[in-house]
């Protein structure tokens, strides 16, 4: 298993065309598409953003490999 120094995720965050370039490549995913269809949204919420919906994704899938 590689593991990256803490320096290393503070740039991902502070560069956002890396941040984008990850979104994208999640939201084009399987595992994500499965996920929407699995959580179907109101109409209240579909105005958030798809970094909204990539992080939701991402820490419920975090919390689920957790267990």
């Amino acid at each position: 298993m590689t593991s990256y120094p803490a320096s290393a995720s503070s740039q991902v965050s502070q560069d956002p065309q890396i941040w984008d370039s990850l979104k994208q490549a999640i939201a084009a995913s399987s595992g994500f598409q499965r996920w929407q269809i699995e959580h179907p949204v109101d109409d209240q919420l579909q105005e958030f953003s798809l970094d909204h919906w990539v992080r939701r994704y991402l820490r419920e899938t975090l919390e689920t490999l957790a267990y």
